[in-house]
């Protein structure tokens, strides 16, 4: 099989023992079949389908965007793009001590603010825990944010980062990726950078899409050049 076929819920994705099912597929017998409508991958023995769409389901270890949309006595409710809100604790906002007694909780992170963080624990009621601490975690203050949808990200990263890498690399933009459709973007060509983006969300299920955006990139380089 090719790296990325499309495939319906049902249908047989690989056959044999040797194969092991992952998200988004399950065994019949000696066949990996999908359960859902998207992107098949095998990397190594384990096979699994990157659905076409769908909202944000939280895992662990997971680098998001969110908003804040709630600043409680002693944590933060944070909106990451799912239909489970996070929980940001005290102890997790900054490096320094907060004293509850004194600080406001909403001098650290207001409402309405965006921060980049890290999923350090979803538990059985599907609450997650997030971090702001941490390398590359922070408070965002400047650039934009974009939202495009969950399922496309492994697309928009690409594989060991090769899309993201060259969307940066020929756009002189800064970006984030968050696992849950929220990127970040500041300086260099933003407008070309999303243009970009947008193309990939559209075009995700396509073969070859590296190439071909390497190629639209080129020329769109060489042009504001001439």
């Amino acid at each position: 099989m090719t790296e990325k076929n499309l495939i319906v819920p049902g249908e047989v994705i690989v056959e044999g023992m040797d194969y092991l099912p992952g998200d988004g597929t399950y065994r019949d017998g000696k066949m990996i079949k999908s359960s859902l409508l998207g992107l098949a991958q095998t990397r190594d023995r384990l096979v699994r389908v990157i659905p076409l769409s769908g909202r944000y389901m939280p895992k662990r270890d997971d680098p998001v965007i969110g908003i804040i949309k709630e600043v409680r006595y002693s944590n933060w409710v944070v909106e990451i793009k799912s239909p489970y809100d996070a929980l940001m604790m005290v102890g997790e906002a900054v490096d320094r001590f907060i004293d509850l007694k004194k600080d406001k909780l909403s001098n650290f992170f207001n409402v309405g603010e965006a921060l980049i963080c890290r999923i350090t624990n979803v538990d059985e009621s599907m609450t997650p825990m997030v971090t702001a601490r941490g390398p590359g975690l922070r408070k965002l203050t400047d650039g934009r944010i974009i939202d495009v949808s969950p399922s496309k990200i492994p697309r928009i990263i690409g594989k060991n980062a090769s899309m993201v890498s060259l969307i940066k690399d020929r756009t002189g933009t800064k970006m984030f990726v968050g696992q849950n459709g929220r990127i970040w973007l500041q300086g260099g060509d933003e407008e070309l950078a999303i243009k970009v983006i947008r193309m990939i969300e559209k075009d995700a299920h396509k073969v070859g899409l590296t190439d071909s955006i390497q190629k639209f990139l080129e020329g769109e380089v060489s042009g504001s050049k001439a």
